[in-house]
């Protein structure tokens, strides 16, 4: 009996293509008429009614009667507190919910709510929905999402905006490690790097802050360029256009 054929090896990769098409598109109109809004982050394993839980929804809770749209990752723990204090306080509660194989669990304080099956889709929508990044404690996600939006605007690829940092006896090792290995001993980073950071305690001051940013009140990052397509309501995916440039044969070739 002959063997059976084996399917080509890119078999279903167009299909796949095409449900990240969906996806995107699905959640970009989803979230068209959000107006401001900040995405926060945090473990979803912090324990209800703890110092940063409790943290949490104090910041949810100010956001949505600064005027300010709330987005977290759906789940429970942080993300449970800040979608609790946002819906509480009468205002707009967005869950961006990714489908895992354990541990994400979607809490019940979300206005809005939508399952993504790409991390990398629910990603940009983290970046591109939102006018400030607020961090609080967190694993491996939190710090993904972090270090993301620390490289974006150290690349200019994003508009600067607000990235604070909530808690400062759980961020202060990690800040002084950025200074003294990747500043002061590799000069991996230069010292305005820092800078994109803003680590504090007081929930008030963090949203004061953003409010502040948003306002035009002050300017974040202000040694980062701007570029005209920053002032258009709406830049596309989220990011800034760039360039390719070729030198070595004598040709130069640009693209975004």
């Amino acid at each position: 009996m002959p063997p059976a054929e084996k399917p080509p090896p890119h078999d279903g990769e167009s299909w796949r293509a095409l449900r990240i098409m969906s996806e995107f598109v699905e959640a970009t109109d989803a979230l068209a008429n959000l107006g401001p809004a900040v995405s926060v982050f945090g473990s979803a394993r912090t324990e209800h009614k703890t110092r940063y839980w409790e943290m949490g929804e104090e910041i949810g809770s100010r956001l949505a009667k600064a005027g300010f749209a709330v987005i977290t990752g759906g789940g429970p723990g942080t993300m449970e507190a800040v979608n609790k204090g946002a819906m509480a306080a009468g205002g707009k509660s967005v869950g961006l919910n990714i489908l895992l194989p354990k541990e994400q669990k979607p809490n019940p304080y979300q206005t809005l709510s939508l399952d993504f099956r790409y991390f990398f889709i629910r990603k940009l929508m983290f970046v591109k929905s939102s006018v400030a990044t607020i961090c609080l404690p967190g694993g491996f996600g939190t710090l993904d999402e972090l270090f993301e939006a620390l490289t974006l605007m150290q690349t200019l690829k994003a508009t600067p905006k607000p990235l604070v940092l909530m808690g400062r006896a759980f961020w202060q090792d990690m800040f002084a490690w950025l200074r003294s290995s990747l500043l002061n001993t590799h000069q991996f980073i230069a010292a305005a790097d820092l800078n994109l950071m803003h680590i504090t305690d007081d929930p008030v001051e963090a949203v004061s802050l953003i409010e502040d940013i948003h306002r035009g009140t002050h300017t974040w990052a202000p040694h980062l360029p701007r570029f005209p397509e920053d002032a258009a309501t709406d830049i596309g995916e989220g990011t800034r256009p760039g360039e390719r440039r070729h030198f070595t044969d004598g040709f130069v070739s640009g693209m975004d």
